[in-house]
């Protein structure tokens, strides 16, 4: 099979296609390594790769083939893992001075499924510092770009392993969502962003960020493909106690036949008008418009909602989220976790003793943390301080007490809620420099987040400046199946009509790369 096949193809027909025979895991691997080390010099979406160990699962893959053993859905399928989660002897960053040297001594449950489905690691993907961002500028690994333009931003935090699926670097990624990481980057790409109902696949092995509301999710190039991986994903985990027992489905067979066919006859799908807070620029309301449209001709039946604290999510989410950072990155501290401030390292022992423990402390997390990741724990410890409590942080847990109930109430009335993903397509690099404007872009993910919903973007086309939209589609809780059927129908209309979006890439000619 010709390279410029292999780099379109979803990890389902690389897994059909490597048990037919049409490629050994040795020949897609050695591709995805060579694409890999042209492509990314550019773009920086990895941190690391891992190419001899790669290489070495690959022929063992095909080892097992030959022998005729038995393989896992994903056998062969070289993955991208953000490096927020842990890979058991590898070093894990989260992006941040803070961590510099730590190795994880265990892989995270979600790397672990992964790999027992036979995918093959192939490296830690760029994201923002400790996960808190939305255009995956403020890594200290530096900037990773968008491959449909260069000038600009992945989205984020997961803007690394988003560049990498939609770059054709690996078909298949795992990202974290606590407001939005997953699904912000892959509208931004062009690719498909899965988050899971909340419980659905286990945290354990992720840095949290947010415990209450993230969520381990996958990036893609098709909705069959999330489906397949939140199969291998999902279930419980006695090392995560949040993690619930409902059954994990065949959400991938379940799939089978709507491509040819694309029907959602009977659905009622709810939404919003998008004005006020919710108010999208005039690319992304055109591509809302026709997203509109396409699922009315499928045959479902859109409804208007009135949803009054929809337009609360985000600063309910500002406020309770920094708190749970402040709390969750305590351990960071230069003793129990993370890097030791260089100047306390260098001091004799005599002067060790008479520096205190907070000083300590305050080196240590000034050298390690970043600007947006210490504003968000500021933030945090300020909402939870003993004065403010109720005026911030009690108060932010009422409103979102009120935001569940009005969003699960909604989805009794309908099958599932629609929106754009994000009010605007990717914007470029540099370009928000203002905190709001940034936290902006997560005006229609945080809300599923805070609810713990389960959402999908999935690409809805072109802007008139040639750059991807999305459409999110939002479900009831642990009612995946039916956002993916939803989505899948969506898809495979859109690309019947328009093809599959990939990005032109031409600068990727001029390595000599085939696009």
């Amino acid at each position: 099979m010709a390279a410029e096949e292999l780099a379109h193809l979803d990890s389902t027909s690389l897994a059909s296609g490597l048990r037919r025979g049409d490629f050994s895991a040795l020949e897609l691997m050695d591709f995805c390594l060579r694409r890999i080390q042209r492509a990314d010099s550019r773009l920086q979406a990895f941190i690391e790769v891992f190419t001899d160990d790669a290489l070495r699962e690959a022929e063992a893959v095909d080892r097992r083939l030959a022998a005729g053993g038995r393989l896992g859905p994903l056998a062969g399928v070289p993955v991208a893992i953000k490096d927020n989660l842990s890979i058991a002897g590898r070093s894990l960053s989260c992006g941040s001075r803070i961590l510099e040297g730590y190795v994880a001594p265990y892989s995270a449950t979600a790397v672990e499924r992964l790999q027992r489905a036979g995918a093959i690691v192939v490296g830690r993907t760029n994201l923002d510092e400790m996960a808190m961002g939305s255009s995956c500028e403020t890594s200290i690994w530096g900037s990773t770009l968008n491959p449909w333009d260069l000038g600009r931003v992945p989205g984020g935090s997961s803007g690394g392993s988003a560049a990498a699926v939609a770059a054709a670097m690996v078909p298949l990624a795992l990202g974290s969502d606590t407001g939005g990481s997953v699904r912000q980057p892959a509208a931004f790409t062009g690719v498909v962003g899965l988050r899971p109902t909340y419980g659905r696949v286990s945290r354990h092995g992720l840095v949290a960020f947010a415990s209450s509301f993230d969520q381990v999710g996958p990036l893609a190039r098709s909705v069959r493909d999330v489906a397949l991986a939140l199969e291998v994903l999902a279930g419980p985990d006695p090392r995560d106690s949040t993690t619930t027992k409902e059954p994990v489905e065949s959400w991938g067979s379940s799939l089978q036949g709507i491509e040819d066919a694309p029907s959602l006859a009977g659905l009622r799908l709810g939404w919003c008008e998008l004005a006020g807070d919710l108010a999208v620029d005039a690319a992304t309301e055109a591509c809302w418009r026709r997203s509109c449209q396409r699922l009315e001709a499928l045959g479902a039946t859109l409804v208007p909602l009135q949803l009054p604290t929809l337009d609360q999510a985000l600063a309910i989410y500002s406020v309770l989220a920094p708190c749970e950072a402040s709390s969750n990155l305590a351990r960071f501290d230069g003793v129990r976790f993370g890097r030791r401030a260089a100047e306390a390292e260098d001091l004799e022992d005599s002067a060790v003793e008479e520096l205190s423990l907070e000083d300590l402390y305050v080196r240590s997390r000034s050298e390690g943390f970043g600007p947006e990741v210490k504003r968000r724990i500021l933030l945090g410890t300020y909402a939870l301080s003993a004065g403010d409590r109720e005026s911030y942080y009690y108060r932010a847990r009422r409103a979102l007490r009120q935001v569940r109930r009005e969003l699960r109430e909604a989805l009794e009335r309908v099958d599932a809620l629609i929106s754009p993903t994000t009010p605007t397509s990717a914007f470029a690099l540099g370009a928000r420099r203002e905190p709001l404007e940034m936290y902006r872009s997560d005006i229609f993910t945080c809300a599923p987040s805070l609810a713990g919903l389960p959402a999908i973007a999935v690409p809805a086309g072109l802007t008139g400046e040639g750059l991807p939209s999305s459409l999110q589609v939002t479900g009831a809780p642990f009612a995946e199946a039916k956002i993916l059927r939803i989505a899948t129908a969506f898809e495979a209309d859109r690309q019947r009509d328009e093809g599959m979006l990939r990005p032109s890439m031409e600068w990727m000619n001029a390595s000599g790369v085939a696009a």
